[in-house]
């Protein structure tokens, strides 16, 4: 039987940061001049007043103190309150091509392979900058990687749902090693205009190298032990924009065509779920909860994984246990349980399991458990 192993991780950092403070401070200039400029309205109650936002109130809620962003200056001007990223001639890399790429190039190297070592290319992330061709085709050539490749869109879960497809195929013989790339410009579909979901996102690149086990040296990465896949419909995490947009004039620019949530809901409905999921799972390759060393989840709200981490252990997990890169990254959608894996993998010792897990729209969840070799 052909044995799957994650031999390299990479990650790319958009340098540019925004801090609660200044991101705040943008958003009360939007604020204060829109009711400034509704004032008589929101008088007679015609228009409801829009509230103020605040870094404590954001880091109760989330846990998020920063973020990384591809572009700062037109988030936090308060006449723009979006990213500016010029678009590029078709004979020029695109932007997730070029965050890709670095992110992948940290991944060959952990694993000491060459890009001639890939078979298979999947960039599995929220947003597409373009619908065709696929990035992960544009990634492959820009690598210099024979064989295929495919884009895939399961929200914030896109990463662990390649990661299957990733085992999949070398355990079935189709691909001897395969990068899973997760160029997430979450900054592009975030509403800064929306005191409740502005502070959410960030920017990055994740990048996984999954290849057989014959093909590592002794020790190196972690087994992948087994995965698990959920998804159930819901309309409480959703982004309606799409090449029908333009289909129906009255709905462009509307708040839907950005991300919206119902977050209270979501917490309520999707935090069980992810911690049932994770632990039929263990008991399904005969773990207990307490065999787990670590807990890498999805990062999207500090709260939400202190739960999901208490219903799996039944108790409090440590900051060791369920690591946090959240404060510094926000919610990278499918990207965050990639980075916090890429960031706290490397102390633990031989034989040591955890779950790299995801959760997000859809609803969807990935659950992968690993070994270290």
């Amino acid at each position: 039987m052909i044995k799957a192993v994650i031999s390299g991780t990479g990650l790319y950092t958009p340098p540019a940061t925004v801090d609660n403070d200044e991101l705040v401070e943008a958003f009360n200039q939007y604020v204060e001049t829109y009711n400034s400029e509704h004032a008589d309205a929101i008088e007679r109650g015609e228009v409801e007043a829009l509230q103020p936002s605040s870094s404590e109130f954001i880091e109760k809620a989330s846990g998020i103190k920063r973020r990384h962003v591809i572009d700062k200056t037109g988030i936090v001007d308060p006449e723009r309150l979006a990213p500016y990223i010029p678009e590029r001639g078709n004979d020029e890399p695109s932007v997730q091509c070029e965050m890709a790429v670095t992110a992948c190039n940290q991944a060959l190297e952990q694993a000491g392979k060459k890009a001639s070592d890939v078979d298979f290319v999947i960039v599995a992330c929220s947003n597409m900058q373009r619908a065709y061709p696929a990035i992960s085709i544009e990634v492959q050539a820009a690598l210099g990687i024979e064989g295929f490749a495919y884009d895939m869109n399961v929200a914030c879960s896109s990463a662990t749902f390649g990661l299957q497809a990733a085992l999949n195929s070398v355990e079935n013989g189709s691909a001897r090693a395969v990068l899973v790339v997760s160029p997430e410009i979450c900054s592009g579909h975030l509403n800064f205009r929306d005191r409740d979901s502005h502070f959410i996102f960030g920017d990055a690149c994740t990048a996984i190298m999954v290849e057989r086990e014959e093909d590592t040296r002794p020790g190196q990465g972690f087994e992948i032990l087994g995965t698990r896949l959920k998804t159930s419909f819901s309309n409480n995490i959703r982004n309606n924009f799409g090449f029908l947009n333009r289909a129906d004039e009255s709905g462009v620019g509307k708040p839907d065509k950005l991300f919206i949530q119902q977050g209270r809901k979501v917490f309520r409905e999707v935090s069980p779920l992810v911690a049932e999921t994770i632990q039929g799972h263990l008991e399904s390759l005969s773990l207990k909860p307490e065999d787990l060393r670590r807990m890498w989840l999805h990062q999207a709200n500090l709260n939400m994984n202190q739960l999901i981490a208490r219903r799996v252990l039944g108790r409090d997990a440590s900051e060791d246990e369920a690591p946090v890169i959240l404060d510094e990254y926000a919610n990278t959608s499918s990207a965050g349980s990639i980075i916090a894996f890429h960031k706290h993998k490397d102390d633990l010792s031989s034989g040591d399991t955890g779950v790299i897990c995801s959760f997000g729209a859809g609803y969807s969840i990935g659950s992968v458990v690993v070994r270290r070799r």
